[in-house]
């Protein structure tokens, strides 16, 4: 599904973010990426959605190889990765239901299919009776709960949470998670990236390591032991 393949990123003066990185999640996988900041998360992230590209290796996803991407190509990997950012991104001038759907009327999707999918997706993330209320009348867990479903649209094959409890306590922080579990056992790929310790070590599942921009461990039930 996801191959990093001797992946190296550097920037102008000699800063190199990602170093000789190989990495394989196969379909299906729930991995937790781990870290201290600086270890080359949030490049690894930027390079799976093709806002940056590598300077040396191969990224292959889903066996297409998005090294060398065309721009013209970057909205089509883009509909395959659902993305979760710590910032809601919220608009905050459009309901939840609107929220979400904008992701589809960008694309070009007809009413009756934002009217059929919107709704089925905030009800994954328990939110379907208040998709007419506004960012500002919801909680932050909620919020988030939006974000998650606003990913989900376009049924990606994989979903990439960066921090996504970030701003969140621990209750609403488990919440998101347990959606996140929810929507692997559909069979998408997650990679969960983050420095919550707690969450990580209650997931137990694959937990892979950074440490200066390299796989410093891979561990198949691990724990966050930095």
């Amino acid at each position: 599904m996801i191959h990093f393949k001797q992946v190296a990123k550097n920037y102008p003066g000699d800063v190199h973010a990602i170093r000789g990185m190989n990495l394989h999640v196969q379909a299906g996988e729930f991995v937790s990426i781990v870290g201290e900041s600086g270890a080359g998360k949030s490049t690894m992230v930027k390079l799976l959605i093709a806002e940056e590209q590598p300077s040396k290796g191969s990224i292959v996803i889903g066996g297409w190889d998005i090294s060398d991407i065309r721009s013209h190509e970057v909205p089509i990997l883009r509909r395959q990765i659902g993305v979760i950012f710590q910032d809601f991104k919220l608009l905050q001038k459009k309901t939840l239901f609107e929220n979400v759907a904008f992701a589809l009327e960008v694309v070009g999707a007809s009413p009756s299919h934002i009217r059929k999918v919107v709704p089925h997706v905030l009800e994954i993330v328990g939110l379907e009776d208040k998709m007419h209320r506004y960012p500002t009348q919801v909680s932050g867990g909620e919020q988030q709960r939006v974000v998650i479903a606003r990913a989900l649209v376009h049924k990606p094959k994989i979903v990439v949470a960066d921090e996504p409890t970030g701003n969140l306590d621990a209750h609403n922080s488990k919440d998101i998670i347990e959606i996140l579990k929810r929507v692997n056992e559909f069979g998408t790929t997650v990679l969960l990236v983050t420095h919550d310790k707690d969450v990580v070590n209650h997931l137990k599942r694959r937990v892979v390591t950074l440490r200066k921009g390299h796989v410093q461990a891979d561990k198949e039930v691990g724990r966050y032991a930095l």
